[in-house]
């Protein structure tokens, strides 16, 4: 049975409050409120095209050039037939799955994760199988002795999020080459989510595993433009491996959907001449927003909270028994001065029945202000909530 998302299950509640009067801030979804590329915005905005045509299969080609750029740019050299490109980072996670597992396969999943990975592999009939970090870790990678237990002949890849949503944690060079072993002793893939690239702190950089050699036949990045760029609309997304079989099956996922959206490419392509400035900017906000969260939630008695490295997520766990029920409690109860919170519970990022029922994903995508109200209410509601 497909799950439903924990980040948007709560929508009806969110929508009910606000018509009633509230003011809801959001910290539940990762929509940032950063301003997207002019340039992107722009190349759509001017473009001159007469019909609105089919663009390749796998994405045009001057894009995929320009992306294969992009990478070598990171220090992550492959050429434009190594990329297909899909419509969003969904998409390409939809097509991985398909391409390197069949019903009843297993892939190996570091939790808390991206809620929506459970989704895909359900439909795609694969069964997750979750290796558990701990929020007294900050999440770090579990010990490879944990993923080795859970290898079986149905096991066809690890997947992480680097760095992570839910969690906001990075995992180091060390980590990737200890992943890099243990997927080449039992032929398995490596898929990395890497969609939040670029947004890593504390002087620490994001180490691909498209960096680490001797993994070409085993490595399978899924891209997106959506957090990068603020341009979560444009649905444009991409499948990095240098593994031809791969690329050639998921070929054939992508020619069943024809093709990507050719408007959403123009301003993707434009946005790959986005200054260095602008990633500057947007990280030095991020990290002065990460801060005043942790800041702000420390003060409040008897919260637990994961250090994010990167991403623009964190996991806090509250005292209180049920995530769900509080969530849903504040968006239908609480209220300071006609403002309430909508926040994410942590359980549907899980896969381990019973595990984050306590916990709660913040997006910390707002400006600070709004963050600081935000986590005062957060508080108030805690000394209130009875469960």
């Amino acid at each position: 049975m497909m799950p439903e998302s924990p980040i948007r299950k709560l929508v009806p509640y969110a929508e009910k409050a606000k018509k009633e009067g509230a003011k809801v801030i959001h910290l539940n979804i990762g929509q940032p409120d950063i301003k997207t590329p002019q340039i992107a915005l722009d190349a759509v905005k001017n473009n001159t095209l007469s019909v609105l045509e089919y663009s390749r299969t796998e994405g045009s080609e001057v894009y995929r050039e320009k992306l294969a750029e992009y990478y070598a740019k990171n220090d992550i050299h492959i050429t434009a037939q190594d990329i297909i490109v899909t419509t969003g980072g969904s998409e390409a996670l939809s097509f991985t799955m398909g391409s390197i597992a069949d019903t009843d396969d297993e892939i190996i999943i570091p939790e808390p994760f991206y809620a929506n990975y459970n989704g895909f592999a359900t439909a795609m009939g694969i069964k997750v199988v979750p290796v558990v970090s701990q929020i007294v870790d900050n999440f770090a990678l579990p010990p490879i002795e944990e993923f080795e237990k859970l290898i079986t002949p149905k096991t066809r890849a690890i997947l992480i999020c680097n760095p992570g949503n839910p969690t906001g944690y990075l995992y180091s060079k060390d980590e990737i080459q200890k992943l890099a072993v243990i997927v080449k002793k039992h032929n398995l893939f490596l898929v990395a989510d890497e969609v939040y690239r670029e947004f890593t702190y504390d002087g620490k950089e994001h180490y691909s595993i498209l960096q680490e050699n001797g993994l070409d036949q085993h490595a399978i990045i899924v891209d997106s433009v959506s957090k990068r760029y603020s341009m979560c609309g444009a649905r444009i997304g991409c499948l990095v491996s240098r593994n031809k079989e791969i690329i050639k099956t998921a070929l054939k996922f992508a020619q069943a959907r024809l093709s990507p959206p050719t408007y959403a490419q123009i301003a993707s392509e434009a946005a790959l001449e986005t200054p260095q400035s602008y990633f500057d900017d947007v990280k030095e906000e991020y990290v002065e927003r990460r801060n005043i969260l942790m800041a702000e939630l420390e003060k409040i008695e008897g919260i637990k909270i994961g250090r994010p490295q990167g991403a623009f997520y964190c996991i806090a766990e509250l005292p209180i028994e049920n995530s769900d029920d509080f969530a849903q409690w504040l968006l239908e109860e609480f209220r300071v001065n006609g403002e309430t919170v909508m926040v994410a519970p942590a359980s549907g990022f899980y896969a381990s029945q019973g595990l984050g029922k306590n916990q709660i994903r913040i997006a910390y995508v707002l400006d600070k202000e709004s963050l600081k109200r935000a986590v005062t209410i957060l508080g108030e509601a805690l000394k209130t909530y009875k469960g």
